[in-house]
């Protein structure tokens, strides 16, 4: 794995070992970020972030700050590794989506850009609990960036920006 573009394209960054996590490729994570475009100084929350590909791309693009979100305490500590290696700075938080969710929400914390990658077969599970918290935490004009499965389109309560497949994957930008 790869950072794309940025302060530190190039740069290698590891993946955590087994099936638990499915890092975003390459070329997904460019596509994503073009669709977005430029993302510096934004606060971005890197939901269910396995080995943080996307929230270290968008620290290495110029974001302000990441908090990444994994349950998997190996990934976490992957993550983190990544951080150290790469010379970025994140919060790493080793709890549930919906837990984190909550609780900034209960204490106002806003992001600008929300990237939700949850495992593919996941995705209607979290559906629901998505659509309930991700608008409290949402920075006016605020982008949320989902990826499932290419024959999956999520639906939440927000613009639909654009949603595009990009082989077994489906990029969907939102925005508030």
């Amino acid at each position: 794995m790869r950072i794309v573009a940025g302060s530190k394209k190039g740069h290698r960054f590891a993946a955590p070992k087994g099936v638990v996590t499915r890092p975003t490729g390459d070329r997904v994570r460019e596509a994503a970020f073009s669709l977005v475009g430029p993302v510096a100084g934004a606060a971005v929350l890197d939901l269910f972030a396995g080995s943080g590909a996307m929230g270290l791309e968008a620290l290495s693009r110029g974001a302000a700050s990441c908090v990444f979100v994994e349950r998997d305490r190996e990934a976490t500590r992957v993550i983190q590794s990544n951080l150290e290696k790469l010379g970025l700075t994140g919060a790493v938080v080793p709890r549930s989506v919906e837990a984190v969710l909550r609780g900034e929400s209960s204490r106002g914390r806003r992001y600008d850009l929300v990237l939700a990658d949850p495992p593919y077969e996941e995705w209607k599970t979290h559906e629901p609990t998505l659509a309930g918290l991700l608008p409290v935490v949402l920075a006016n004009d605020a982008l949320v960036v989902v990826e499932t499965a290419a024959d999956v389109e999520p639906e939440l309560p927000l613009d639909l920006v654009t949603t595009r497949r990009y082989g077994s994957a489906r990029i969907t930008v939102f925005s508030r």
